[in-house]
C-alpha cells in the first residue's frame, strides 16, 4: 500500500493477509470505485456483491467520506469472512449482509452504484444484478482478465467471456471495457 491509501483500506488489506485471503480488490480497481462512489448522488445508495474482508467496501466508503447522507450495503455468503470485514472500524451508514446475493438481490431495491465482485451476481444472476440498477446507476465488474502471469481453465474462460458479452451488448446498458485498467474492468451505466 502507498502512503494514499485510505486507512480503511488498509485495514481492511491487513485483515485480508491475516485471514490469507488472496483475492481482495485490486487497488487501481478500488481507487475507480472511489472515484465513482464520490459521485454517487444525494442519499444515493451502493451495493457491493462479495464482501471478501472488506477491501473494496474501505474504497467505496472512503470514496464518499466525509458525507453520511449515502448507504453501502455489502452481501458476502461466507459466514467468517463477513465477520471478519463487519468487525472493522465502519461508519454507521455500512451495512454487512452474510447470504446468497441471488436470494438477496430481488430484496434489497434499487442502487445508484454497484460493484459485482463474485460469481452470485456476475457469472449467475447477472440479470438480477443489471435489474438492481437503479435509473443512470452504474454498475462495475471486475476479474474480466486473468491475472497476470496466470491463465483461466475452458469453463471459467466461457462464463467470463458471456459475462462480457452480456455486459457490452445490454440493451438497458451503456457499457465499456476497461482491459488496461486493473484486473480487467467493464463499467456500464443504466441507460434508465
Amino acid at each position: 500500500m502507498n502512503p494514499e491509501t485510505p486507512e480503511l483500506v488498509r485495514a481492511a488489506a491487513e485483515r485480508a493477509r491475516a485471514a490469507g485471503f488472496a483475492y481482495s480488490c485490486d487497488p487501481d480497481v478500488g481507487r475507480l470505485l472511489a472515484v465513482l462512489a464520490a459521485a454517487v448522488p444525494e442519499r444515493g445508495r451502493v451495493l457491493e456483491l462479495g464482501t471478501g474482508t472488506g477491501v473494496g467496501t474501505a474504497w467505496l466508503v472512503s470514496g464518499l467520506r466525509p458525507r453520511q447522507d449515502a448507504t453501502v450495503t455489502s452481501v458476502e455468503l461466507d459466514q467468517e469472512r463477513s465477520a471478519l470485514a463487519a468487525s472493522g472500524d465502519w461508519p454507521g451508514f455500512v451495512d454487512f449482509r452474510t447470504g446468497d446475493a441471488l436470494k438477496l438481490l430481488p430484496r434489497l431495491g434499487a442502487f445508484d452504484l454497484i460493484f459485482a465482485d463474485t460469481v452470485a451476481g456476475k457469472q449467475v444472476g447477472l440479470e438480477l444484478t443489471i435489474a438492481a440498477l437503479a435509473p443512470h446507476g452504474v454498475l462495475v465488474v471486475d476479474d474480466m482478465t486473468p491475472a497476470p502471469g496466470s491463465t483461466w481453465d475452458s469453463e471459467f474462460a466461457a462464463r467470463q467471456e458471456a459475462v462480457r458479452r452480456t455486459l457490452l451488448g445490454h440493451a438497458r446498458l451503456a457499457a465499456v471495457e476497461l482491459g488496461g485498467h486493473g484486473s480487467g474492468v467493464i463499467l456500464a451505466t443504466a441507460r434508465n
